[in-house]
């Protein structure tokens, strides 16, 4: 008998054999599959995302008018990814699908606008906590919503740190000094504890400080205007001001990452670096076209991630969940509809990498309080490497709002409408120069009503302006998104094609609502 069982009872002393059997068991499965560190360390997960930030518009890409080294960092350092898809045109539903990796139309109240969030979705930073990570978040997390009428005592992202302020440069810049949260935050995880933060930036979200983008010198000639806005000087000093606060998101990365540098934690940290939906701009913002789904993503982790590459892969955001918790070591619920992204980063590929990804989809209901009784403008979309085809399931409603709405007992002036556009200079110059034959098919792009089905060439037409859906040299690659994209919405439960869509008109809506006319009066 050795010592150790001479001062142990017997039965304590094969608790903790078992107890460290498995402990090297789980650390040996973390070494294969190049998770853990050779000390068995898990890696810490910074995921940073700002708000209303389309894909194109980093540096990273070769955008002129705007520059962000931190997010060109992480994906010199790590992977740039040129096929990153939101769940939904809109915050509050897309990270409502991050948090529970589900579809939106899976996930009830929480997937539409300004809602609740059903406690019986499984959120991954909860797993973690429970895995045993440090867990927090700065900034906007879920939202806007309500999430404590379902029983939440805490956002679904996490605790909150936002005590620390800094005075914002220009107005519609939150006063949050997201970056000094972050360092608190570190202050309270124990030693060599890992952790999950959550950094959501509220920027850019409207509204911008107008003239901001030409009082950093920056130059109008450097925007590239998206081809479903009109070429105006006006729309591009709009776009520099939007410029500016993606900046400002970018420049609070920086400064985490130095954080994590000093620390000594960079190497072993995975960052995720992305946006919630597309710029707030007329026809991108709240609309499933590619200015609102497609999203810029870069990922690093430069223990284990060979930098230097970029992916066309096609990543859904029910894509994160299930990696950070594969690469924490924790279990994957298998009520998730994603897929780990581990198998993508840890290769040496360039181009595609995982050629099952070749299909990506997304979803709107109610945006913002818009038509008669809170209705939503239903949308569903199926994104391949080449074809965006959408799907608008009440075309009969107004894409971008009712145009009057009720001023108190009176009915307001026509074009006063619009809700599902942010309020911005851009729609106000679309509507003030509606007749102008050089704007007006701009404006009627950005409020007309729609057809039921829009197919576009993606390559051919990354603005979403020439719908194909109905022509005959199409007619093949028409039919079959249209029959893929229903087939995968009735596999995954879509009350829109099971027969039971409007029970999305009756989700509470907790934030301002309007009135407007009733349809037919």
């Amino acid at each position: 008998m050795s010592k150790l069982e001479r001062e142990i009872p017997m039965d304590r002393f094969c608790q903790l054999l078992s107890a460290t059997s498995a402990s090297f068991a789980v650390l040996a499965v973390l070494l294969a599959s190049g998770i853990a560190d050779a000390a068995g360390k898990r890696p810490n997960i910074l995921f940073a995302i700002s708000d209303d930030q389309s894909w194109p518009h980093a540096s990273a890409y070769g955008y002129k008018a705007i520059q962000t080294p931190a997010f060109d960092r992480v994906a010199k350092s790590g992977v740039l990814f040129t096929g990153a898809f939101a769940s939904s045109p809109g915050c509050s539903p897309c990270r409502a699908s991050i948090l529970t990796g589900r579809h939106t139309w899976q996930i009830e109240h929480a997937g539409t606008h300004a809602s609740s969030f059903p406690r019986k979705y499984t959120v991954f930073p909860d797993l973690l906590e429970k895995a045993g990570y440090h867990i927090g978040t700065t900034g906007k997390s879920w939202g806007p919503g309500n999430y404590k009428v379902d029983g939440w005592s805490r956002n679904p992202a996490g605790p909150s740190f936002n005590k620390k302020t800094r005075k914002p440069p220009y107005k519609g810049i939150r006063s949050t000094d997201y970056a000094a949260n972050f360092d608190e935050f570190l202050k309270l995880r124990q030693k060599d504890q890992p952790f999950f933060f959550w950094y959501g930036a509220s920027e850019p979200h409207r509204g911008f400080g107008a003239g901001s983008g030409l009082k950093e010198g920056k130059k109008l000639e450097d925007v590239v205007v998206p081809s479903f806005l009109p070429d105006t000087d006006a729309i591009r000093s709009d776009i520099l001001d939007y410029c500016v606060e993606i900046e400002w998101f970018d420049k609070h990365l920086g400064r985490m990452i130095e954080k994590l540098e000093a620390i000594g934690e960079l190497e072993n940290t995975l960052i995720v670096v992305t946006s919630d939906n597309g710029m707030a701009f007329p026809r991108a913002k709240a609309n499933c076209y590619e200015y609102g789904i497609h999203m810029p993503l870069a990922i690093c982790w430069p223990a284990k991630v060979k930098g230097g590459r970029t992916v066309d892969d096609l990543v859904q955001f029910i894509d994160f969940a299930p990696t950070f918790l594969q690469v924490a070591a924790a279990p994957v619920p298998d009520t998730y509809s994603g897929s780990s992204l581990l198998n993508v980063l840890q290769s040496d590929k360039q181009g595609l990498v995982d050629a099952s990804r070749s299909s990506a989809y997304s979803a709107r209901e109610r945006h913002s309080s818009s038509r008669w009784n809170n209705l939503s403008y239903p949308q569903r979309a199926l994104r391949t490497a080449q074809y965006l085809m959408i799907w608008n399931a009440k075309p009969d409603r107004w894409p971008a709002g009712t145009p009057q709405k009720y001023n108190g007992a009176k009915l307001g002036p026509m074009h006063g409408g619009y809700h599902d556009i942010d309020a911005c200079p851009s729609l106000t110059f679309l509507i003030k120069n509606r007749d102008d034959p050089k704007i007006k098919k701009y404006f009627h792009l950005a409020v007309d009503k729609r057809p039921e089905w829009e197919l576009f060439d993606i390559k051919k037409d990354p603005g979403c302006l020439n719908n194909l859906a109905g022509q005959s040299d199409v007619a093949k690659i028409d039919k079959q998104l249209r029959a893929q994209l229903q087939a995968y919405l009735k596999k995954t439960g879509d009350p829109r094609v099971l027969g039971n869509g409007d029970i999305w008109e009756t989700y509470k809506r907790y934030s301002k609502i309007r009135k407007f006319p009733k349809p037919g009066q």
